[in-house]
């Protein structure tokens, strides 16, 4: 077992990315909350590591910070999570939890305090397990269905050559502002990044 984080009020401890494991959900809309986590851990020079009693994978450069991908399918992500906090005696405003979002052009990001689950079933399951929704998160777009598109379809489907370059762009910014978030705080990352990626009015669920 990792060693338990040391508490720090206040202070993002935990990252989750969330996404559904398997070959087959690689490189999916949905799974871009993996992909930010796998960019965190490839700067640090981190392996993955399956821990069963938390049902994720995980990676940690000291007990001051974990890196996490819930391996329970999206749904039942809270679970994971639950039990990691509980672990490690973490308060919900210490994990940061990263995720997709149809609701903002591909690319944007929306750093949040705190939030509704806005339709997303990884949300709404970290929701159920915390019993809040005073943790913060990381909203990455990833664009809205087209034309008669199914939901589904479109956040399991795979981006396009041009859109993926694109997202490898954002992901190498998305991790900027998840450290920005680990060493000066939640309100400096909102303040630089939301900014940074704003072109046009979000529209919040």
């Amino acid at each position: 077992l990792p060693d338990p984080v040391d508490h720090d009020g206040g202070h993002i401890r935990l990252v989750v990315g969330l996404g559904n494991p398997g070959p087959e959900y690689d490189k999916t809309r949905h799974n871009i909350g993996f992909e930010l986590v796998d960019e965190m851990a490839k700067e640090r020079d981190l392996k993955w590591k399956r821990d069963r009693k938390f049902r994720a994978k995980i990676a940690s450069v000291t007990s001051a910070l974990v890196l996490v991908k819930p391996i329970t399918y999206m749904n039942l992500s809270g679970n994971a999570v639950a039990r990691l906090a509980r672990f490690h005696k973490l308060e919900p405003d210490q994990i940061l939890v990263v995720y997709d979002d149809v609701d903002l052009p591909i690319g944007r990001l929306r750093f949040r305090a705190n939030g509704s689950a806005g339709g997303h079933n990884g949300i709404k399951s970290i929701i159920e397990y915390l019993g809040t929704k005073e943790f913060p998160r990381l909203k990455i777009g990833i664009g809205a269905a087209v034309g008669r598109e199914a939901m589904v379809g479109h956040v399991l489907g795979r981006f396009d050559q041009e859109e993926w370059r694109e997202m490898q762009k954002v992901l190498a910014i998305a991790a900027d502002g998840v450290n920005c978030a680990l060493s000066d705080g939640l309100d400096a990352a909102m303040n630089q990044f939301n900014r940074r990626t704003e072109k046009t009015e979000d529209n919040e669920r």
